[in-house]
Order: structure tokens, then sequence, then C-alpha cells
């Protein structure tokens, strides 16, 4: 037999008024909240300011079950948290409230949204650095233009620079990485985790990808060179930089 949780969203839409945009956002974070997704069923959206209703199979109860018991208590896992932190957000920028319900209509976790108090952030402090990554956007019509780059699956945004600057920049669009220097603006959260705002690029420079070993061999061709006496000229500058049998 099936067991069902609903999710209330209290003060601000109803199933009529609820866009279809908000409702996948909504559904996907009380999916990934309910965790299990494959045996997690969405039943119905019922009245009542908008209920999301969802079903847990039988094999999956027990689990669930425990997922949002450890949310409560505060120590669930980080995807479970931040699924609650993602609801508790679209509430707030919603201007509501929400709880989660079980099918006695007793409340298994209360969400306060726009009750929630407005975190303390320190700032802004200034502080000159660097970034790098890959140019994925340049763009903008004003003074100051907007830069994006990837690293990895970090996305670097808030970048901007002046026309002269991003001219250069955007010769290297979705080519080599670029490590980028100016001023940041950051913020600290009342947690200790800080947040970049913005940061100006005053100028950048192309990082050179040549492999390690390319780069040896040219170092060796060179008359006099006494890397032709190293063995293993890569081994070497890697214990060089992380001590010898260390670890990086």
């Amino acid at each position: 037999m099936s067991r069902e949780y609903s999710f209330r969203i209290a003060d601000s839409y109803t199933p009529e008024t609820l866009p279809m945009g908000r409702l996948a956002e909504y559904l996907d974070a009380f999916a990934r909240l309910l965790g299990e997704q494959g045996e997690v069923h969405l039943d119905d959206v019922r009245t009542g300011s908008a209920v999301l209703v969802a079903t847990i199979d039988e094999p999956a109860q027990p689990k669930v079950g425990d997922r949002l018991d450890r949310i409560r208590r505060g120590d669930g896992t980080k995807d479970a948290l931040k699924a609650y932190h993602d609801l508790d957000e679209l509430l707030r920028m919603d201007n509501a409230t929400g709880q989660l319900i079980d099918a006695d209509s007793a409340v298994i976790i209360p969400f306060p949204g726009r009750d929630r108090p407005a975190p303390l952030n320190y700032g802004p402090f200034k502080q000159d650095g660097s970034l790098e990554g890959q140019v994925i956007r340049v763009g903008g019509k004003d003074e100051t233009v907007p830069v994006h780059l990837r690293d990895g699956e970090v996305i670097h945004s808030g970048l901007f620079t002046n026309p002269e600057v991003a001219r250069q920049i955007i010769r290297y669009y979705l080519g080599p990485v670029l490590r980028v220097h100016g001023t940041g603006t950051w913020f600290r959260a009342a947690d200790g985790t800080w947040e970049l705002r913005t940061f100006k690029i005053t100028d950048f420079e192309v990082l050179d990808e040549t492999p390690l070993d390319e780069v040896v061999g040219k170092v060796r061709a060179v008359e006099g060179s006494k890397w032709n006496e190293v063995p293993d000229p890569v081994q070497h500058l890697l214990e060089g930089r992380h001590g010898k049998g260390g670890n990086a």
C-alpha cells in the first residue's frame, strides 16, 4: 500500500494561478526532498492554497521516512538538506510559507519561507586576485562588458571589463584557458562561506596548454641544458613540486 506526503504552498498560489514553470521548480525540489525518485509519484495538485501530493511505493517507504526524519533533525544528507533549502527559498521568493504533511495531516517538516530571518552578510570586501577558465561569453553594449568563464563544472559569472580588454578576450572565445587578473568584490555569509559577487578584469594571460613532456623535450634540445642528465624530468618536476614521495 502506498504512503502519501503533501507539500503545501501557503498564502501564495492556488492550482489555478501557479505558473507551470514554477510548478516544475517546486516538483523538482519536492522529488529531491523525498528521494527514491523511481518509487515516488506525483498523485495530485489539490486546492487549499496549492498542495502537491506525492505517493511513495511500499518498498521505498522506510527509506523516505528515515530521510525525512533526518532532515527534520538537521542531520540529513547533503542533497536532502539542499532540497529542503531549495524548497524554502522558492517559498521565500513567492512570499509564502509551507508544510510537509503526512496522510493524517500531521506536519512532518515546517518551511518558514518568507518568515525565515534574513541571512547576515558581511561586506563588501575588495581584493585583487586571479581567476582561470575558458571564455564562454563576452557581450554587452555598455562601458562595462560582462565576461563568463568556465572552469570545469564551475561557471564564473559576475565578471566584467572595459571594451578594450573585452575585444582582446573575445579572440579566445571557446579557446584556450585564460587567467584573468583584477579586483573582486566578496561577501562573507554568517556560516563562513565566501561569495564572489563581481570581478573587474584589468588584464589577462593565455595559459600554455602544451603537454609537460613536450615542454621538457624542447628544453632538453637547448645546447648545454643539464636536463639531458635527468633520467625522468617530468617525475623530477613533480617531486620538486609536491615533495619526494609526497602526495599532490
